[in-house]
């Protein structure tokens, strides 16, 4: 970014722009040594199937660390849901445990976490209904009717965000149908991370960045009345937040010091969601810089200056809000990652331990055996929207064997991550997060297939770290960007694979051309049988 003092800088997407509060809101003024628990703020991610906690100090280094699974309930017809009292349950375990090692209590808490899905409350934060997750695909079939009555141009037009099942339009419109007593009985349609903070803090604070999908205009921060109209939920208006002003500070209550043990007051920052907070985390600075999430998901980010949805290919991805006006991420989220190489090694008796020593044994190019890696039940959203996407093997023998499979759909996760990346407009330095970076074979599958160095900070949990650097500003305590993103690797792409990754992309984006339209069919096929 032109003139870029940092992540955590006057001018980093990180930065104190726009500070503000909310709420019980509170600021602190300075902070204590590093040897105290004063000088440390704990960062709490709430992922899809993990909730982590992590306490840095002031320089960035993580003293202590904790972990807890949450369960994601699956029914029929793509039905992905969770339980808010059991994701509560996942950060006050691991908040207890990491601030419990600590002398006493931390600066701050920091939320981040997974975004989308539709997390509707009452007006005490009580759930009406099982929050819905961003992988839900209940709402395929509406997409496709929006797809082919050009609703999704619409909204795509007004708000630059590109519509999928898992996403607040069609699940609202979906529980239009099907649950009308539940939008009637919610006073929020929120995202994971503000519905924690409701309940810690007892203050409603949506972040720009979750609401930009799917009815924020990313410029104006405001939503668009048009975009709700053309999806037939405009009286779910009454539902949504306004966005929380850049760097809003809230404070425990009573109830949210009860449960995570902490004092009552504490500062709690609520936001960027995860997608954001991994930029900010991986050091994502400059105009043109990339991050490539490695999760459960494929995310694919690029920080930008401008919201023009002209230039753009498909009405896919989003542009989403950092916490500095004036720079958004343009995003392009595909829906599987590191859940189609779990998927692939499950399918040939392998486990995780098992990923780089098979990557190891076949070749690059899989001795020509070929994937697509449209594994979700709700298909694909980015680069393109394709609700009846699905998965395919193909070129293979009896002289195949299983590192064939496992290494074709770690190939072909890393073309969908170079189709994503080349969308959203990288020009510049490329870091890689998520689990899936900590295996060194297949971050070196991708920096070949990506054709370019791939920079893999050494703390993992950037997600928890993007958040902690952004309530450090909120806190008037701007981080030194040099010292918290300098651990890091580079891995650099085999110049002899080259030329074969550059057809075999070739190839890919062939493959997916043709493969597009029976999968439209397919879609709009399920549609009309679910609207008759």
């Amino acid at each position: 970014m032109a003139g870029s003092g940092g992540v955590g800088g006057a001018d980093g997407i990180g930065g104190a722009d726009g500070a503000g509060s909310a709420g019980r809101a509170g600021r602190t003024g300075g902070v204590g040594r590093v040897s105290s628990a004063a000088g440390v703020v704990v960062g709490v991610d709430i992922g899809t199937s993990v909730t982590k906690a992590v306490a840095f100090d002031r320089d960035g280094r993580a003293l202590h660390t904790a972990s807890r699974r949450s369960t994601l309930l699956r029914g029929p017809g793509g039905v992905v849901e969770q339980e808010l009292d059991e994701v509560l349950d996942s950060v006050a375990a691991v908040v207890r445990e990491v601030a419990g090692a600590l002398p006493g209590p931390p600066a701050a808490l920091a939320l981040t976490g997974q975004g989308d899905g539709l997390w509707l409350r009452d007006a005490d934060g009580r759930p009406v209904r099982r929050m819905i997750s961003w992988m839900d695909g209940r709402a395929a079939d509406i997409v496709e009717e929006w797809r082919a009555d050009k609703t999704v141009d619409t909204v795509f037009a007004h708000t630059g965000s590109g519509l999928f099942p898992g996403c607040h339009a069609p699940l609202l419109a979906w529980l239009r149908r099907h649950e009308p007593q539940a939008l009637e009985r919610a006073s929020v349609a929120g995202y994971c991370v503000d519905a924690v903070a409701q309940r810690l803090t007892g203050t409603v604070a949506v972040d720009a960045s979750d609401a930009t999908l799917p009815f924020l205009d990313p410029a104006t921060r405001a939503y668009r009345p048009e975009a709700l109209a053309a999806c037939g939920v405009a009286d779910a208006a009454r539902l949504l937040p306004e966005p929380a002003a850049p760097h809003t500070v809230l404070a425990l209550d009573e109830e949210g010091a009860r449960m995570l043990g902490l004092p009552a007051g504490l500062p709690l920052t609520a936001g960027p969601y995860d997608l954001p907070a991994c930029a900010i985390g991986s050091g994502v600075r400059e105009v043109g810089d990339g991050l490539l999430t490695l999760g459960t998901t494929l995310a694919c980010q690029v920080l930008t200056d401008d919201t023009d949805t002209a230039g753009a290919a498909e009405p896919a991805g989003m542009w989403l809000c950092t916490p500095e006006r004036g720079r958004w991420l343009r995003a392009m989220p595909a829906m599987v990652g590191t859940a189609g190489v779990d998927w692939a090694l499950g399918l040939v008796g392998a486990g995780t331990g098992d990923l780089e020593a098979l990557l190891a044994g076949s070749p690059a190019g899989a001795r020509g055996v070929t994937a697509l890696p449209f594994l979700s039940e709700a298909g694909e959203r980015a680069p393109f929207v394709a609700p009846g996407a699905r998965a395919r093997f193909e070129g293979m023998s009896l002289g195949h064997g299983r590192a064939d499979l496992v290494r074709a759909m770690c190939e072909a996760v890393g073309y969908a991550a170079r189709h994503c990346l080349e969308a959203a407009g990288l020009s510049r330095a490329l870091a890689a997060c998520g689990g899936g970076a900590r295996s060194p074979e297949l971050v070196r599958t991708f920096a070949g297939i990506l054709g370019r160095p791939v920079r893999v900070p050494l703390e993992p949990e950037v997600g928890a770290k993007g958040a902690a650097i952004v309530a450090r500003a909120a806190l008037g305590d701007p981080v030194d960007g040099e010292r918290w993103h300098a651990g890091h690797r580079i891995v650099e792409p085999a110049a002899d694979d080259r030329e074969l990754y550059e057809r075999g992309y070739a190839d890919y984006r062939a493959r997916v051309a043709e493969a597009r339209p029976g999968w439209d069919r397919a879609a709009a096929g399920t549609a009309a049988a679910a609207a008759g």
